[in-house]
């Protein structure tokens, strides 16, 4: 039994671990292609080193961090070439999980859809870094939420790391007036569409935004930085 129980908690201080880099690495705590040890995350997570190394495990496979000579670490940073390929999974498994959502989001989604929609339109165009804070929450909230509306955990699942990839480092400083203004409107379009029970005008709406904030994205990497969608 003393056994079993020590195994849990090893499982569940590798997961805490796991959570708490992945969360670092998407929060910005830690910089793209910055350099980092094991024993310099166990130390400044006050944990032991075996969770810490289950959880660096998982990132390596997950592409967040990649491993230097010796003991080093190193958070990946996201090209021109990366960004593109994630966008393009996202057109693939984003659209549809829109179409799922408009089938099975509740009321209560439903009704925080159009909140989330609002709160960024409220923002637009942004003026401040109060505006540009609100409207990169409520976006990040607002994607996440229809992951969970689709009622596809396999789905949710392998969307999750792709959706928060592109949420890394990422700004809606480098878009312009119009287009920041036409992501806000695609926002409220795919709001309406999951809200009105249409599978293929969600898809398409989903699909319209991705499109567009693909194209931002690539006119960011050339000036230098990257959009959010």
């Amino acid at each position: 039994m003393g056994h079993r129980e020590e195994g849990g908690e090893r499982i569940g201080a590798a997961e805490q671990a796991y959570l708490a880099i992945r969360k670092r690495i998407f929060s910005g705590h830690y910089a793209e292609n910055e350099r980092v040890t094991e024993a310099e995350i166990a130390q400044s997570l006050e944990m032991s080193r075996t969770p810490i190394r289950e959880a660096v495990k998982r990132l390596l496979l997950e592409g967040l961090l990649t491993r230097e000579a010796g003991p080093g670490l190193r958070v990946v940073g996201l090209g021109p070439d990366e960004i593109e390929q994630i966008f393009q999974i996202r057109l693939l498994l984003e659209s549809y999980a829109a179409k799922r959502a408009a089938g099975f989001a509740n009321e209560a989604e439903c009704a925080e859809l159009q909140r989330l929609a609002k709160r960024m339109a409220n923002h637009v165009p942004p003026r401040s870094e109060a505006d540009f804070r609100e409207i990169t929450e409520a976006n990040r909230e607002f994607h996440q939420l229809i992951l969970v509306a689709s009622r596809s955990p396999r789905l949710e699942a392998m969307l999750s790391l792709v959706v928060n990839l592109a949420l890394v480092a990422r700004t809606f400083h480098s878009y312009d007036e119009a287009a920041i203004q036409r992501s806000a409107a695609h926002h409220q379009e795919i709001a309406d569409a999951i809200c009105s029970g249409d599978p293929n005008w969600a898809e398409t709406a989903m699909q319209t935004h991705l499109h567009a904030a693909a194209t931002t994205a690539r006119k960011g990497f050339t000036a230098g930085s990257a959009p959010e969608a």
